[in-house]
């Protein structure tokens, strides 16, 4: 028996569920509402892809170690595919403390980053996905509206925006920030749960640049995958992406106006300038820019009410990625969570023939549990760094140290131990990288002993961020 879905937004999660389908003998029909990529070798499309219904694109990203831990497991090939194109494969551990013993590195070969850019990863996806039997990929094509059963318990199909009827087993709502199941939910009459949401109080301002000599890098990756840092009032990092193309993103709080003039390319320089890690890659001798300077308010992190437990499960309608589950994208989880979404979901799919309400709901709970966790830990995240930034932008001496999951130890006192002590460290780092829960590692006692058993490192005379007032004064400086 043949099995048919329609995949409504054909970015990265539509892609990404059209493929883990496919190899499980679905027919997909991939609808998306905006224009064809332009034709040509992905990384010059890339340049000249024009994405305004996927704001993100535009900005610094990295696929996280779950992400290709994903890719190995269910598409190795797109991972070769990727690295063929350029992408540079990351080996966080470049930056661990030594290890005492082999025991001691258990778990390293996890840590791994992939640096691309996304829109050169999702033409990648998309070269894949129109390759596989039974799949297509329609652009322009905008959905209005579900279609269901008399009573509203099913889903049979969408209504496209010239009015065809598009029949299917399955719908997946992969509209990304849009998260269109809503909408079509209650046109149809089903009650939705409310959506949970919480700010990022962040804005990001990104440029791309190419490296002059194609080969080395301009500074060391003191964060393993990335350089630079997050200090008390301001973040700048560098992310290497796929050949010789590299960016840099400055963060600032959505609460400082005077840190707007980073939209002006003086400024952006200025700031990148002063900051420890970063200076080198704005080098002109070591770079030139490809872009101008993009700026971007980071959204919302948001549970959507459509996985809530207390949702009414429609059979055959399913929510993946930013559709279900969205946290602030200065943390690079979304694509590797909407990966790991994608293979699930079908993993849960290919158990039986016309999902029932009974597989819908399991779907949905299978979702909460995915995104729950991230949710959580993001919106911690955000409001720990929004206290800190705003008491430096308040004047005040001491500043609010924030801790690394609720009620646990501070990151400064974190970081500090990861910086001697492996265990920690590799506790650290699989926790920004999606493969435990921050909550699991740092809510252990064996860890807690650790924290206070490590020796610090010795101060260093090392760079430091500009302090406020100095880069302000860059920034009027330069910024004009």
């Amino acid at each position: 028996m043949t099995r048919n879905a329609v995949v409504v937004g054909g970015s990265v999660t539509g892609l990404a569920t059209a493929l883990a389908l496919s190899r499980r003998g679905w027919r997909v029909r991939v609808l998306e509402r905006s224009a064809p990529p332009p034709d040509g070798p992905p990384r010059k499309a890339a340049l000249e892809w024009d994405r305004p219904l996927v704001p993100q694109s535009g900005h610094s990203q990295f696929l996280q170690s779950l992400g290709v831990h994903v890719l190995r497991e269910h598409a190795a090939f797109v991972l070769d595919d990727a690295l063929e194109e350029g992408g540079r494969l990351l080996d966080l551990t470049a930056v661990a403390p030594p290890a005492a013993d082999d025991a001691d590195r258990a778990g390293d070969e996890q840590l791994e980053a992939l640096g691309m850019r996304r829109p050169v990863l999702e033409l990648l996806l998309l070269r894949a996905v129109r390759a596989l039997p039974g799949v297509t990929v329609g652009f322009g094509t905008a959905v209005r509206g579900l279609l269901t059963d008399a009573d509203g318990g099913r889903a049979t199909g969408v209504v496209t925006g010239d009015g065809a009827r598009l029949t299917a087993d399955v719908v997946v709502d992969a509209t990304g920030r849009a998260a269109m199941s809503r909408s079509w939910l209650a046109a149809a009459g089903v009650p939705v749960e409310p959506d949970e949401s919480s700010p990022s109080y962040l804005r990001a301002y990104t440029r791309f640049y190419r490296l002059l000599a194609p080969g080395g890098l301009p500074g060391p990756l003191n964060r393993g995958n990335a350089a630079g840092g997050v200090w008390d009032h301001y973040a700048a990092v560098v992310h290497p992406a796929d050949g010789d193309v590299f960016a840099i993103t400055l963060g600032a709080p959505t609460a400082d106006p005077a840190t707007t003039a980073l939209r002006r390319p003086g400024a952006f320089t200025a700031a990148c300038r002063l900051s420890p890690f970063v200076a080198s890659w704005v080098d002109p001798a070591a770079a030139v820019p490809l872009t101008d300077v993009r700026a971007i308010a980071m959204p919302a992190n948001a549970l959507r009410g459509v996985i809530s437990p207390r949702q009414r499960p429609v059979a055959g309608l399913f929510a993946v990625g930013d559709a279900a589950g969205l946290t602030d994208p200065l943390y690079g989880r979304g694509v590797s969570l909407a990966l790991r979404h994608a293979f699930v979901l079908a993993g849960l799919l290919d158990d039986g023939d016309r999902p029932s309400a009974e597989l819908s709901e399991r779907a949905m709970r299978c979702a909460y549990a995915l995104y729950r966790p991230w949710y959580e830990q993001s919106v911690h995240d955000d409001d720990s760094r929004e206290r800190m930034w705003r008491a430096r932008l308040a004047g005040e001496e001491t500043l609010p140290l924030p801790p690394v999951i609720p009620g646990g130890p501070p990151l400064p006192l974190v970081a500090a131990a990861a910086a001697t002590d492996r265990v920690v460290w590799r506790a650290l780092v699989r926790g920004s990288m999606s493969l435990d829960r921050p909550a699991d590692l740092f809510g252990r006692a064996e860890l807690t002993a650790r924290l206070q058993a490590a020796p610090r490192p010795a101060p260093t005379a090392g760079p430091r961020p500009p302090t406020r007032g100095e880069l302000l004064a860059a920034l009027a400086s330069e910024g004009a």
